[in-house]
């Protein structure tokens, strides 16, 4: 049965500077200019890791400047773990484990709520173990 979505430029979005605002107050960042590194870098790694139409929806319910900063980079053919994303954001950017982490939780947290529901559910689906959590979700083991 052919299932219709709501695109996802039909849903209410925000700009880039409330999403920025959104995450520096919910990540205690001290300066917007924190949060924006914080969100461009996570938002980078993010788009290493999911492919296809959700890439595409995902890229829609953004703001410009944050579709920008996902779609800049190719996805890579070995996704990471939820744990290995974190340990490759922190790599990339210096930051300890602990912190690449909540930056991470912070960042999704944010994404997810911009997704909605059903394309976060498509995200989680294709994406390896570990994910759920960084987009402030309970982890629940998939059916064999």
């Amino acid at each position: 049965m052919l299932q219709l979505r709501e695109p996802a430029s039909a849903r209410p979005g925000m700009t880039f500077h409330q999403m920025l605002e959104r995450i520096r107050y919910e990540g205690a960042y001290p300066t917007r200019e924190r949060a924006e590194d914080v969100t461009r870098a996570v938002l980078g790694a993010l788009g290493r890791q999911v492919t296809g139409d959700e890439r595409v929806e995902l890229a829609a319910c953004l703001p410009t400047e944050a579709a920008l900063a996902f779609t800049s980079q190719i996805p890579d053919p070995q996704q990471l773990t939820g744990w290995g994303f974190v340990k490759d954001l922190a790599t990339r950017t210096g930051a300890t484990p602990a912190m690449a982490r909540w930056d991470t939780g912070t960042v999704l947290t944010a994404v997810g709520h911009l997704a909605g529901p059903d394309l976060l559910d498509r995200i989680l689906n294709q994406l390896p173990s570990g994910y759920a959590l960084l987009f402030g979700r309970a982890e629940l083991i998939r059916a064999a």
